[in-house]
């Protein structure tokens, strides 16, 4: 079994990156339940999705502290999700910082030490930046599918099928584009 949290804010693709994965794993003959939480998330609020897949798979939900990965694609929500993800869990998370609606409106501060937090306390934690890959692939909105490149690494699915599934999800005039930040975000180092 498999258990993947996809975790963001509204309009960063977080449900399209989990649709992907989803139809990789069923594209490879696996069983797949997926579990999405919306929010606010036209309004910048907290979006999640769970993925499974395995055989058989009973149940969309993962439960607490049994996440395989963990994928953050902002720093704040990686401290959201933290406690779902496993002892021997991968925790995979963007350097970008979006504020949320309580620091926009001045009645909070966005906590300046969760990146080297996350580093010092999650074994294993992969903080990426992807500014660089988001610039040669020519969108901002193109961070969901870099961050699944990036996930593509941990996961033992043929490249092929990558290709295939985003092929099968994104609208025909933005394949190439995607499949070119799938590339970009699949050659970023992970330390």
């Amino acid at each position: 079994m498999k258990n993947v949290i996809f975790a963001g804010v509204g309009g960063q693709g977080v449900i399209l990156a989990s649709k992907i994965l989803m139809q990789v794993a069923m594209n490879a003959g696996y069983d797949v339940k997926e579990s999405e939480v919306h929010g606010m998330a036209q309004r910048g609020g907290s979006v999640d999705c769970h993925v499974r897949f395995d055989k058989q798979v009973y149940s969309p939900l993962i439960e607490k502290g049994t996440a395989d990965f963990v994928v953050a694609l902002e720093l704040l929500e990686a401290m959201r999700k933290l406690e779902y993800l496993s002892p021997q869990g991968v925790l995979i998370v963007n350097r970008l910082k979006v504020n949320p609606a309580p620091v926009e409106a001045g009645i909070a501060q966005y906590p300046d030490d969760i990146e080297s937090w996350l580093c010092s306390n999650v074994p294993h934690c992969h903080v990426v930046d992807t500014a660089q890959a988001l610039k040669e692939a020519g969108s901002s909105r193109a961070l969901n599918i870099v961050m699944l490149g990036v996930l593509s690494n941990f996961l033992e699915f043929e490249q092929r099928a990558w290709e295939e599934a985003i092929q099968q999800s994104v609208k025909e005039k933005f394949v190439d584009m995607n499949i070119k930040a799938f590339y970009l975000g699949k050659s970023i180092p992970v330390v």
